[in-house]
C-alpha cells in the first residue's frame, strides 16, 4: 500500500496504509481495470491515429520540402548556365539524379509506407501494423541498444537531402538542345575537365573567364587572389584591387584601389 500511494499519490490522497483501507484499494483496481482502462485505451489508439501518423507526415513534408527546394536552386543555376557556351555552340545542364543508395531508397519507402492513404482517412485504418512501421523508423533515430553509433550515422545520412541526389553535368547542342556528352563523377574524365566543370579558376584564360561569367550571373560576392599577370582576366568582374607587395621579405603591403584606379595608373606606367 505504502509502495502503490508514492507512484500514485494524487490517485490515493483519501487512502492510507492500513488493513483497514484494503477494500477502498480493490474498488481503486476494479475502477480501474473496467472503467478508466478501456477509456485510457482508446485515448492512446486515437493518440496514434492523430497525432503519431500526423508527426511521421510532418516529417516526410519536410524532407520533401527541401528535396523541392534543391530542385529549385539548380534549376537557378541552370538558367545561368545556359547563358554561357562551355563550349562553342554547346552549354552545360546540372541533372539532379536520385541516389541509388539501398537505404535512403528503402527509408523513403518506408515513410511513404507510414503515410500512405492514412491521412484524413478513419482512424480504424491505422492498423497496429502501420504503427509498427513508425516505431521501426523512430528507433532507429533514438538508437538502438548495441547499434547506436550505427543508428546515429544512419539517422544523419537519410536525413540529409542533399544525400538524396547525385548530380551529373550533361553539355548540350544550342542548335536542337542534343546531348554532346554526359559527365559524372566515375565519368572518367581528365583533371582539368573536372576542374571546368566545377567552375575554379585554373590557369587558361577561358576557363577563369568562364567562371567568372557564372559567378556574375548568379549575383556571387567574390574574392580572388589572382598573379599580377592574370589580373587583366578579372578585371571584368571585380570594383575593388587589393594589391599585395614585399620588398625586402620583413612585412607585406597591401594598397587598396578601385579598379578604374588600378587601369589609370598602368596606363600611366605604360
Amino acid at each position: 500500500m505504502g509502495s502503490f500511494r508514492n507512484a500514485y499519490p494524487q490517485e490515493t490522497l483519501e487512502l492510507d496504509d492500513s488493513i483497514e483501507s484494503a477494500g477502498e484499494y480493490r474498488d481503486l483496481h476494479e475502477r480501474v481495470a473496467t472503467d478508466d482502462l478501456p477509456r485510457f485505451e482508446q485515448e492512446f489508439k486515437d493518440y496514434l491515429n492523430q497525432n503519431t501518423i500526423r508527426d511521421i507526415a510532418n516529417l516526410s513534408a519536410q524532407l520533401n520540402k527541401q528535396e523541392t527546394i534543391i530542385r529549385d536552386r539548380v534549376n537557378t543555376i541552370n538558367v545561368s548556365l545556359h547563358g554561357i557556351d562551355y563550349n562553342e555552340g554547346r552549354y552545360i545542364r546540372l541533372v539532379p539524379d536520385r541516389t541509388p543508395n539501398t537505404e535512403i531508397r528503402e527509408f523513403r519507402e518506408d515513410l511513404r509506407a507510414c503515410t500512405d492513404n492514412v491521412v484524413g482517412a478513419d482512424s480504424d485504418q491505422y492498423s497496429e501494423e502501420r504503427f509498427l512501421q513508425v516505431k521501426r523508423i523512430v528507433d532507429r533515430f533514438k538508437g538502438r541498444e548495441g547499434s547506436v553509433d550505427q543508428d546515429r550515422s544512419w539517422t544523419r545520412r537519410v536525413t540529409d537531402v542533399r544525400q538524396w541526389f547525385v548530380f551529373s553535368a550533361s553539355e548540350r547542342w544550342r542548335e536542337d538542345d542534343r546531348e554532346h556528352e554526359n559527365y559524372t563523377d566515375s565519368g572518367g574524365k581528365s583533371g582539368g575537365q573536372k576542374e571546368k566543370l566545377a567552375y575554379t579558376i585554373r590557369g587558361s584564360d577561358d576557363s577563369t573567364r568562364y567562371a567568372l561569367n557564372l559567378f556574375t550571373r548568379l549575383g556571387l560576392q567574390l574574392l580572388i587572389v589572382t598573379p599580377l599577370q592574370k589580373i587583366h582576366v578579372i578585371e571584368p568582374h571585380v570594383t575593388s584591387v587589393g594589391f599585395v607587395d614585399n620588398l625586402n621579405g620583413n612585412y607585406s603591403r597591401l594598397q587598396c584601389l578601385t579598379v578604374e584606379e588600378h587601369r589609370r595608373r598602368r596606363q600611366e606606367r605604360a
